[in-house]
């Protein structure tokens, strides 16, 4: 029987990692805001970023689909809108005694700026629903299989009963309908 030495046999040739891992900044109720000490940088913290969170690129079908010249960065921009209107009017509403601390100092002590988490929800799913009435019947079910549920195209082209490779054509024209609606820069 040949004997294999330990170095070779304790290196196991492992996959290499599916996942595109990248740390985006997250903006507090959907709508990304300009650090107000440099324009078009995200506050940092310690050396990351004040508020992010670390995506998978390669996890959604809209994000795979840019990384290979498939949708222009105008149609990502209207999808990914799309898919943070519908997660932001997922979120369930806030149920438990607010701690925040309350305003200290000679400050007014008005409305807050911002919206509650409650009503930043209910401001999305309002958004959510006129972009899919603005879809239209043909292209909503593409579109919220795709962007909002996360189903690969093939997958949203079978249970749909579509041909191979029709779904990418209907979904690039529900995109362009979007970012009519949305009306993303660029």
């Amino acid at each position: 029987m040949p004997r294999t030495s330990k170095a070779r046999a304790g290196k196991a040739s492992t996959p290499p990692d599916p996942r595109i891992l990248a740390e985006r900044p997250l903006p507090r109720d959907g709508v990304a805001r300009p650090d107000p000490v440099k324009p078009g940088t995200a506050p940092k913290r310690k050396g990351r970023l004040a508020r992010s969170v670390t995506v998978n690129l390669a996890e959604s079908p809209l994000s795979w689909l840019r990384a290979r010249g498939h949708v222009s960065a105008r149609q990502y921009d209207a999808g990914e809108a799309l898919r943070r209107d519908y997660e932001l009017s997922q979120l369930g509403p806030r149920v438990t005694m607010q701690w925040d601390a309350p305003p200290i100092g000679k400050a007014p002590r008005g409305a807050p700026r911002d919206l509650s988490p409650s009503e930043a929800r209910l401001a999305a799913k309002a958004r959510f629903d006129e972009a899919m009435a603005a879809l239209g019947p043909g292209l909503e079910d593409i579109a919220w299989r795709v962007l909002c549920a996360g189903e690969g195209l093939r997958t949203a082209e079978g249970a749909l009963g579509w041909p191979a490779r029709a779904g990418k054509l209907v979904l690039g024209l529900a995109l362009d309908r979007l970012a009519e609606y949305y009306r993303p820069p660029g």
